[in-house]
């Protein structure tokens, strides 16, 4: 009988690492201390999530900062509804409930201001397939 993984760093029976679960107050939490700066970091793990979810490189977080900056932002709404589709793909590879709504869900939380829920959103569906 498998094991079931206990902690971070071990593999769940998808084979993916545990470092991909995140405590989403926690972050959300870090984010607001730290005016969102924090947010950046967030950004970045759950695209390495993605990637790994993925098994392909699909974000690149140095081109994400570069075209956000080039763009005045609004690369990220771009961003926000590649991640949807991403999680979204991940979770029909691994026959996982869908979540068909989340790309569209993305942009117009980040659209009125929401952005930060949308990455507790992202967040929750990732913890969700490497639990």
């Amino acid at each position: 009988m498998a094991q079931e993984p206990s902690g971070p760093g071990e593999r769940n029976p998808y084979g993916l690492d545990q470092e991909h679960h995140l405590n989403i107050a926690l972050y959300l939490i870090l984010s607001l201390l730290t005016c969102f700066l924090f947010n950046i970091y967030w950004n970045y793990r759950q695209m390495e999530a993605c990637n790994d979810l993925l098994e392909r490189d699909e974000f690149s977080f140095w081109l994400w900062l570069l075209l956000v900056v080039i763009t005045f932002g609004l690369y990220h709404f771009y961003y926000q509804y590649q991640m949807g589709r991403a999680i979204v793909e991940a979770q029909d590879r691994m026959g996982r409930p869908t979540t068909d709504g989340l790309p569209i869900l993305s942009v117009v939380a980040t659209f009125l201001g929401f952005g930060v829920v949308a990455d507790c959103i992202h967040q929750l569906e990732i913890n969700r397939l490497v639990e």
